[in-house]
């Protein structure tokens, strides 16, 4: 920590000019904020690579000493056919690829899965439906009875299956349930030219729900989708001004998949990737960063700069819902090489 408060202390006195409006204490440690600017956030992620990844790296190192990362595997329980127009999204029915509809996984082997996972080394279970809407009934006690099965195999249990109530939110959390996922996916002034089945006030009031029941709150972006750095900037500020944080932010580059509108949308550069992470961390210090979907684009070195720099998650396993992933043995490999630890520590 004593060479921690140096580097602080050293780059306040050579950046003081630099740094304009932007309070270096907010940035380094201090209070915890909720009251981000679009024009702070913007500066933060235009500043240039190595300063952003210098300062992101004091704040990293201070909330997670020793560069811990948590494996979190993630299955698909129902896939396709969902009715959501999302135009990244290869199981939207509005999408013609080459997911087709698939009934639920039964509860037996969503829970023999879970135990697979934790075998491999995850200690946080991701469960996904292709809904626009969690629907009362059968298939919503079976998520319950998988939520429970997956706690007593002492992982920690997230689900992400779209809009939810606020009776299903308590349920949810009645049956131990550690986090819900529902992503923002992108700005506000964006989000208009991606999905036209739900508004983003539909998402916030998810988060609401899911909040007000007491579980924890996975909530991030998919970057690459035609955003301008604005939007990216704006996607981050109304992250940031939730109160509390996320406690889990995923931060996914956007696969192209055939079929879809954005089929034809060329990769980013992994660069860009580093940046969003780098500054997520800087403006939202204790949530985890979940390095998520898009990793077989970056390589090797963009995924160690994106630990380095904030990420303290990585989704493990050969697929995520219907996309690619880097292979169980890779990512090993990935950890080791990069001295990181495996994080066990429940949320």
């Amino acid at each position: 920590m004593t060479i921690i408060n140096s580097n602080i202390r050293e780059i306040k006195k050579t950046n003081k000019k630099e740094d304009s409006f932007l309070d270096f204490n907010s940035i380094t440690g201090g209070d915890i904020r909720h009251d981000w600017s679009l024009k702070e956030v913007k500066e933060i992620l235009d500043l240039p690579l190595m300063d952003l990844l210098w300062r992101a790296q004091i704040i990293h190192r201070s909330y997670n000493p020793g560069y811990k990362v948590q494996l979190a595997s993630l299955l698909s329980v129902k896939t396709g056919g969902c009715s959501e127009d999302c135009s990244y999204c290869p199981q939207s029915a509005h999408n013609e690829t080459k997911v087709e509809p698939v009934p639920a996984l039964q509860v037996k082997s969503v829970l023999d899965r879970a135990k697979a996972a934790k075998e491999s080394g995850a200690d946080r279970f991701c469960m996904g439906w292709a809904w626009r809407e969690i629907k009362d009934g059968k298939a919503f006690d079976s998520m319950l009875e998988m939520v429970k099965g997956v706690r007593e195999l002492g992982l920690e249990a997230c689900v992400t299956a779209g809009m939810i109530t606020d009776s299903q939110a308590f349920r949810l959390a009645e049956a131990g349930l550690t986090a819900y996922n529902h992503n923002l996916d992108t700005s506000p002034e964006h989000y208009s030219k991606i999905i036209s089945t739900r508004t983003y006030q539909d998402r916030l009031e998810t988060l609401r729900r899911v909040r007000m029941a007491g579980i924890t709150v996975c909530c991030g972006g998919i970057i690459g989708m035609g955003e301008s750095i604005s939007d990216r900037a704006s996607l981050l500020k109304v992250l940031a001004t939730l109160d509390p944080h996320p406690e889990s932010v995923p931060i996914n580059a956007l696969v192209a998949v055939q079929g879809t509108p954005m089929e034809d949308l060329s990769s980013i550069d992994p660069l860009e990737m580093v940046r969003m992470v780098a500054t997520a961390r800087i403006i939202m210090p204790k949530s985890r960063i979940r390095l998520s979907a898009g990793r077989k684009q970056l390589g090797r070195e963009a995924q160690i700069l994106c630990l380095q720099s904030g990420a303290d998650s990585i989704f493990y396993g050969d697929t995520l819902l219907t996309t690619g992933n880097p292979e169980v043995d890779a990512d090993r490999k990935l950890l080791a090489d990069a001295g990181m630890k495996v994080n066990f520590c429940q949320e």
